[in-house]
């Protein structure tokens, strides 16, 4: 007994200085290195963020505020404030000394919770006595400008480098971005020739209006203001060629763009006649792009519709008392989305109305990324049959899904080349020193929309006067759309390459196919139970039945027998349950078994034998000095 007490000591005592001399041997060998070695590469940063990372000049300052013991009791916010945090100290890492992290948890009743307010971040409230759980991050620069996330919501982990790099960035350019206004829509305030009033400014414009600094562009004025952070393209139609060629330039320099087309513009209002309102039902009020779309590697047809039956919504009409379906007013909801991309995260629903297609040109070069899709049950119809259109039920008439799902919504990314080949149009007569671009001297940046509609209020927002004030109420995304549209696109090219990227809660998915498979095995055995079962009610009812004597409540001998095998068949069926059960446990501690095999001891040696081939590579490649005193000595021997 004491030798194998002296053994068991012996080895606990080696192990333990294996595994000190492996942490030192680690800390020198592999000082700087960094290694990641997760699946979907949680802790390396996109090139965008390294980018926008270095181009730092100034040192910003971010406060981590998260309640740490609240959110203990939080199993999900606990683990998604470790992820925080280790990527904001990977962010910190790779700024070069710029970014500074300060990591805060606000006391109830502190200044620590009043500097959190201050900077912007909210903290949700956990009981009645007051206590609050702060989770979210605010900035600072040397101008003392701010930038904050509310609240990080674990719903939107896939943005999380986005949103924090997102807030590095508008520190580092806390300018205003310059958004260019070019729209044939009445959008912003002015006088309307119909009522003979003036009207009120289009909700997406007024709240564009709050967060950026937006400029109008004068279609006839043929030029791009260079310093514009997005250029808006809201239903061009009668552009003059030299307006075409300034915007094609400014593509190709790399200008961004958010453009809306629309086969069948509702708010357009040219050839409006009041005393004709049947010439304004049959004017063309389709956009036209001219070759600017195409030279982009973008296909719009505007002679067709996209005709959803499957998110067709009900519209009241003068011909019906009740609403009806309208196959080109569409609802689409979070599945008709890109989930990964910033611009459509978190939203969940958006109202178009005769929206057109969009198909990539074949053979471009353009990367084309949908954003929002119909369903399934759709296809495309020509614009003639919603021009005068007093019944939408014809829509229905000969209506034949295709299956495919049409894109009414899309990002496009690339080096593109110019839509005027053949040089300026005639009358442009370009700065001095500056000659035409042929292709993209940076990549095109463009988010483009079939629909105009989207844009207009009565799809997305109720507006109406409480006290003189107009409040607005909205029922639709259509203007956070548009806003993160803008707001994606006004940040960097750097910025705009931020992607969303996989979840950092991954799930056992061996473990959860093992339990898929022995759940149907238990569920097939359940059922052949519950069919055996009532198989033998049934002979035991059939047996009884057949008895005529009064004592129909005593067994026979034949009733007795076939309970009996029921029973035993019962007891058979339960024991393979049973062992289909034990089977499921077995495969998993197996599966666990394995696991911590590859993590004890496979990855400790492999690391080990990593350090001590680098150690060895830095030995050979650093040899040790010779000096004049050892060189002596070594010929004083014999």
């Amino acid at each position: 007994m004491t030798n194998r007490s002296t053994l068991g000591g012996s080895a606990l005592l080696a192990l333990a200085l294996l595994l000190v001399g492996l942490t030192v041997l680690f800390d020198h060998a592999l000082r700087g290195w960094r290694l990641d070695l997760t699946a979907n590469h949680l802790y390396t940063t996109a090139p965008g963020t390294d980018r926008i990372l270095k181009s730092l000049r100034e040192p910003i300052n971010l406060y981590f505020f998260y309640s740490e013991k609240p959110a203990t009791q939080m199993p999900d916010i606990a683990t998604y404030g470790v992820r925080v945090r280790e990527f904001l100290e990977e962010i910190v890492a790779r700024s070069g000394g710029k970014v500074r992290l300060h990591v805060v948890d606000p006391q109830p009743f502190s200044e620590d919770e009043d500097r959190a307010s201050e900077l912007g971040v909210r903290g949700k409230p956990l009981d009645a006595a007051g206590n609050q759980l702060y989770f979210g991050l605010a900035g600072t620069n040397s101008t003392d400008g701010h930038q904050a996330i509310e609240f990080f919501d674990p719903k939107k982990e896939e943005f999380l480098e986005y949103d924090i790099v997102k807030l590095v960035y508008q520190l580092a350019s806390p300018k205003k971005p310059v958004v260019g206004w070019l729209s044939s829509l009445p959008m912003a305030t002015g006088f309307d020739q119909q009522t003979g009033q003036m009207r009120e400014p289009w909700a997406v414009y007024s709240q564009a209006q709050q967060l950026f600094d937006v400029r109008p562009v004068d279609a006839a004025s043929g030029k791009i203001d260079p310093d514009l952070s997005v250029l808006v393209i809201a239903h061009p139609k009668n552009l003059t060629p030299a307006m075409q060629f300034a915007i094609d330039q400014y593509a190709l320099r790399g200008g961004h763009v958010a453009m809306f087309v629309d086969p069948l513009a509702d708010a357009d209002q040219s050839g409006a006649d009041p005393q004709n309102p049947m010439a304004a039902m049959s004017a063309d009020k389709s956009s036209q792009p001219g070759p600017l779309l195409a030279a982009w590697g973008v296909q719009f047809n505007p002679k067709q519709v996209v005709a959803d039956r499957g998110h067709a919504l009900q519209v009241s009409t003068r011909q019906s008392e009740s609403p009806v379906l309208h196959l080109g007013v569409l609802g689409l909801n979070s599945s008709d989305f890109t989930a990964g991309d910033v611009i459509t995260a978190g939203l969940s629903s958006i109202n178009v109305a005769t929206a057109g297609n969009l198909e990539q040109v074949k053979g471009a070069q353009t990367k084309f990324e949908p954003l929002l899709v119909s369903s399934a049950d759709a296809a495309l119809l020509p614009t003639e049959r919603f021009q005068m259109l007093f019944d939408p039920n014809t829509l229905r008439d000969g209506f034949k899904p295709t299956g495919k799902r049409y894109v009414m919504g899309a990002r496009v990314i690339g080096n593109v080349k110019t839509a005027f080949p053949a040089g300026p149009p005639a009358g442009v007569t370009l700065p001095a020193g500056r000659s035409a671009l042929k292709e993209s001297a940076k990549p095109l940046n463009l988010v483009v929309y079939a629909d105009t509609d989207m844009l207009t209020d009565y799809l997305w927002v109720h507006a109406q006067s409480v006290f003189g004030q107009r409040v607005e109420q909205v029922f639709a995304n259509n203007g956070d759309l548009v806003l993160n549209t803008l707001d994606n696109l006004a940040g960097s090219a750097d910025l705009i390459s931020v992607r969303g990227r996989a979840s950092f809660s991954r799930p056992f998915d061996r473990v959860e196919r093992l339990r898929h498979i022995a759940d149907d095995q238990f569920r097939a055995k359940e059922q052949e139970l519950e069919k055996q079962l009532r198989d033998t009610e049934e002979k035991l009812t059939a047996l009884q039945s057949r008895r005529n004597d009064k004592s129909a409540m005593i067994l026979s001998p034949e009733q007795e027998k076939e309970l009996d095998n029921f029973q035993d068949e019962k007891l058979r069926i339960r024991k393979e349950l049973r062992a289909v059960r034990a089977g499921l446990d077995k495969d998993i501690k197996g599966l666990g078994n394995e696991l911590k095999i590859v993590n004890i001891i496979v990855v400790p040696i492999v690391f080990a034998v990593v350090a001590l081939l680098v150690g060895l590579w830095r030995k050979r490649q650093h040899p040790p000095a010779v000096t004049p005193l050892s060189m002596k000595a070594k010929e004083a021997q014999p």
